[in-house]
């Protein structure tokens, strides 16, 4: 009951926001303890329709099925959200070795779109970058299936070059202390760019994206849209508003060309580059991914440290 009042809750207050500007409200379900747990398809779709009646009683304009590891369960979660009659959008958090069980990006996105998904693609887990490489691998698979789909790309706002197939989560950064590795805003105008030139028209951002890079992507496609954001009021594109400088060596970079080469320093002097990634290699079925309702034990506490 409790969840169900939050669910409510949130559909109310997007709802609100959403009626202040030409927006859509979007009910959205991912990954369970249930799948991870080895529960059986009955009772993990079980969840996901519980979620569904909050959403059909809310009246969302669309719903999406997100984060997802293992392609068997998004698409139990799309086949859930497809009896709605809404249209569904369909994204894995999985870079371009596939999901958990090791089916291809092309494979996962035929899976889903069978399934009933309009919209297919990745969010979360991985860097812009690698995010793109693992949607155009999607749109070939679809391609090769002779399957129409729209394209979705939500990634971090972290560059995540060294991170393993599960993604930012193997990061010894992850999750407190991954601010180092944040984009630039110039970083996200090229990825929007790279978006849409790849045929995406979902774009947007997943963990770390600040309000500045959302604003980002809309000042670079500003010409598709026909419009910039109201949030450009307030702010010079590519910096031009920095002409009023009072350092001339600051005015002098006041353009396009000195933001969009920039290669910027860490400031971390002792600092590597990269990272290692833990890769533990557990996924679906794995006693550590085992839940329970109570509290990490010390002992199990004990058990992980030493594991690692």
């Amino acid at each position: 009951i409790q969840c169900q009042k939050v669910n409510e809750a949130a559909c109310d207050i997007a709802r609100e926001v959403a009626n202040e500007g030409d927006a859509l409200v979007a009910g959205g379900v991912s990954q369970t303890p249930s799948y991870l747990s080895c529960k059986n398809k009955t009772e993990v779709k079980a969840v996901f329709q519980k979620q569904l009646e909050v959403f059909m009683k809310k009246n969302v304009d669309f719903l999406i099925a997100e984060y997802f590891e293992h392609v068997e369960e998004a698409v139990w979660a799309v086949e859930v959200l497809k009896e709605s009659g809404k249209p569904v959008a369909a994204t894995m958090c999985i870079g371009p070795e596939g999901d958990m069980h090791g089916v291809s990006p092309g494979q996962c996105a035929v899976q889903l779109v069978k399934a009933g998904a309009s919209v297919v693609g990745v969010n979360c887990h991985f860097d812009p970058e690698t995010s793109l490489e693992t949607v155009r691998l999607m749109k070939e698979g679809l391609q090769a299936a002779k399957l129409k789909a729209h394209l979705m790309c939500q990634p971090l706002a972290f560059h995540t070059p060294d991170c393993g197939k599960q993604g930012f989560i193997d990061l010894p950064e992850f999750p407190f202390g991954l601010e180092p590795r944040i984009a630039t805003r110039w970083d996200i105008q090229r990825y929007a760019r790279k978006a849409y030139d790849l045929g995406i028209r979902y774009i947007g951002g997943c963990c770390g994206f600040e309000p500045y890079h959302i604003r980002a992507i809309a000042e670079e496609l500003a010409p598709e849209r026909g419009f910039l954001p109201e949030a450009s009021e307030k702010h010079g594109s590519w910096g031009d508003n920095l002409s009023m400088h009072t350092k001339p060596w600051v005015r002098a970079r006041a353009r396009k060309e000195y933001w969009e080469n920039l290669k910027p320093a860490s400031g971390r002097p002792y600092c590597p580059s990269m990272s290692k990634p833990d890769g533990w290699g557990v996924t679906k079925g794995a006693k550590e991914l085992m839940q329970q309702k109570e509290a990490t034990t010390e002992q199990q506490l004990k058990e992980l440290f030493q594991k690692k």
